[in-house]
């Protein structure tokens, strides 16, 4: 029941935070988007010291670690295979522009006579 209340808390500040940015108007354009950033850190943080809240920071440090571990291709690797789809692209390009100036050729000319 104490998460929920956090999470309502946090709803509202954030709430708050966007009502700040239309009831500041008159003030200039960085102080109305400061009045939403500080709305929604103060949510962030609220939101943060619940059950779901913690599992979720859990989930972030495990999701690092596992994208440590990932092995990105090289430099040479990526630029290879971006050449590899770019012809692949092109191929296909010209393979579908044959095909349709072939049934434009098949239909138009032959069957219907239309020149």
């Amino acid at each position: 029941m104490a998460d929920k209340l956090k999470f309502v808390l946090a709803l509202l500040l954030v709430a708050a935070g966007v009502a700040g940015f239309y009831l500041l108007s008159e003030q200039v354009l960085v102080l109305r988007v400061l009045a939403v950033l500080a709305g929604v850190m103060a949510g962030a943080a609220t939101a943060w010291f619940t059950e779901p809240g913690q599992r979720f920071a859990v989930f972030v440090r495990e999701t690092v670690t596992e994208a440590k571990k990932v092995v990105w291709p090289s430099r040479k690797e990526t630029v290879q295979m971006t050449g590899v789809v770019f012809a692949f692209v092109v191929a296909m390009a010209l393979f579908l522009w044959l095909t349709d100036k072939s049934l434009e050729w098949v239909l138009y000319d032959l069957v219907l006579n239309w020149k």
